[in-house]
Order: structure tokens, then sequence, then C-alpha cells
């Protein structure tokens, strides 16, 4: 199965959208060759500015953009996008209500060798608590470009997620549609349900399959928008599963799994149990093998199942 990070469809998205979309300004903190805007750079100069290493500054030159009426889309790591900039994010693009888009790539321990310094775990936790913030996980490329377009014609302040790592695509461009909100059921299950978002979507679907064999019937639920939560699908799942296991490659603190323990927990109790980050930080090395050490594999998805099933 082929495989592409998305933070390359990121920037091949915005290569197309810039056709489409004659008020396109994309930002950049100096990263361009690592968030992928560097071929919009090269091929619509008078539509990029390189703001440098000041993720702060270059989102309040995003806001100011914005508030002309034109898109604007702004690229930097997560941990900066969402970590360093966190108060111009709140203060002058959320608390204005400023239709920026932020393209926050390099998310998650995936980062590998760049260690803890870049392997942003907390930023779907910090934007989920920013007012009226929109959040995109997309699962791969599919998904990710399809995202990047929708957006487009959102207005509002939205946090676009996307990996480093290369992840399998799964999606089929020719019927796929990206609905705002609205999870993806990927596969019906009774005694269980898989809820993910982004790099382990299709890990999921893949312990859902080893499940089946092993006489566990798993629904698999792909959530790439974070907020506004698709808690009627969450719920009907909780009813009719009885059963919820949350995988994200994020902290376990205050991430989907958090959002949808919340939704569960008031509106149709069942247990959640969380599959991410545990409350601490990553490390240097591999991205493959930090996933494997952190347990945000397929094995780790079916033994959180196990789990609960066991409960």
């Amino acid at each position: 199965m082929e495989k592409i990070a998305t933070r390359i469809s990121y920037g091949n998205a915005l290569n197309e959208l810039v056709k489409i979309r004659p008020d396109l300004f994309v930002l950049d903190a100096d990263v361009s060759h690592a968030t992928m805007t560097l071929t919009f750079a090269k091929e619509n100069p008078e539509r990029f500015f390189n703001c440098g290493i000041q993720e702060c500054n270059m989102l309040g030159v995003a806001a100011g953009i914005a508030s002309t009426g034109r898109l604007v889309f702004a690229s930097a790591f997560a941990m900066f996008a969402a970590g360093r900039a966190f108060e111009i994010v709140r203060n002058s693009i959320g608390y204005p209500k400023l239709n920026v888009k932020i393209g926050a790539t390099h998310a998650g321990i995936s980062v590998g060798e760049d260690g803890a310094s870049h392997q942003c775990c907390e930023d779907i936790a910090l934007m989920r608590t920013i007012p009226g913030m929109t959040i995109i996980n997309p699962a791969d490329d599919v998904e990710a470009r399809a995202a990047v377009l929708a957006m487009a014609d959102y207005e509002g302040p939205t946090y676009l997620r996307f990996g480093r790592l290369p992840v399998p695509v799964f999606n089929n461009p020719d019927t796929y549609k990206f609905e705002l909100g609205k999870g993806v059921t990927l596969r019906d299950g009774d005694d269980v349900t898989i809820i993910a978002t982004g790099l382990l979507v299709y890990p999921a679907v893949e312990a859902a399959e080893e499940l089946a064999r092993e006489g566990i019937s798993a629904r698999v639920i792909n959530i790439h928008t974070i907020k506004p939560l698709d808690e009627e699908l969450i719920l009907k799942a909780a009813r009719e599963t009885g059963k919820i296991v949350v995988a994200e490659e994020h902290s376990v603190i205050g991430g989907l799994g958090s959002a949808v323990a919340d939704v569960v927990s008031e509106k149709a109790p069942v247990p959640v149990v969380k599959l991410g980050v545990n409350d601490e930080f990553g490390h240097s090395g591999p991205a493959v093998q930090l996933l494997e050490e952190f347990g945000l594999t397929t094995a780790g998805i079916i033994e959180k199942v196990k789990k609960v099933i066991g409960k």
C-alpha cells in the first residue's frame, strides 16, 4: 500500500488550492522544506511570506491578512504553532474569530529523532481550549488534501494537524468526501468500538481485522474532526457496543480520548479506555520504533480492546 506523509499532502493541497483561490496567502516560519510549502513558495512568490523563525509574529501577520478578508494558511511545526504561539492564537486569532488556517506539521512522537522538544503531544489539548477553534487531524493523504480544500471554504479559525511519518493511503480519492464535524465508520461491529484519529486510524482497521479472527467484533470510527466532535455518531456507538477504545498519537490528557470521555460520561456512560502517550515526554529515536515503544500500534490497540472487553 502506498504511503505518504500528510505534511506532503498539505503542501500539495495548497498548490491545488491557489488555482481556484486567488486570494490565498501562505506563511511559513522558515521551515518550508519540512512543512512542504516550498513548492508553493517557488511557484507563487507573491503569495508566500517566510516570516523567519518567529512563529508568534507569523501568526500575528496571518491575523492581519485575514482581517482584510483574504484566505491565509500559516505553517509551522505543531510544537511551535500550538505551543510557543498559544497566546497569539488565542488572543489574535481565536478571540476575534479570524479566518486563519494553521497548518501544523510534525505533530506527535513520530517526529522521531528530533526528540521531546519537537514531539508535540499536547497541541490538540491546547487548541481544544480555545473557544470556536476547529481542529482537524486527517488520517491519510486523501483525507488531508480534502480537508485543506474544504477548510478553505469554511469561515473561522482552524487548526490542521499533519505528520512527518509516511502513512498508508487507504481512502479512495474518487469516492471520499470530507464533511466537517462528521466521523466516518470504517468498519461495523457489535462488541466494542475503536475510535481513532490521524496516524492511528489505519492501525485501528488492522486491529479490527485481527480481532475478528479471534471472534471479537470491533466497530472502527475515524474522527478527523476533533472539534466540533461528532457526538451523535459516538453516542450511537457507545449505546450499541457498550465499550470504547480511543487511539491517538497525542497525550491521553486533553486529546480525542478526553473529548470522547466527556461526551460519553455525560450522555451514555460506558467504559472508555484511552491509548495514547501517557503523562511523559518522548525522546529521540526512529519514528517507527518510538511508536512501538509507546504502544501506538496495531498490537497496542488490540491489547486495549481486550482490556476493555475484559471489563
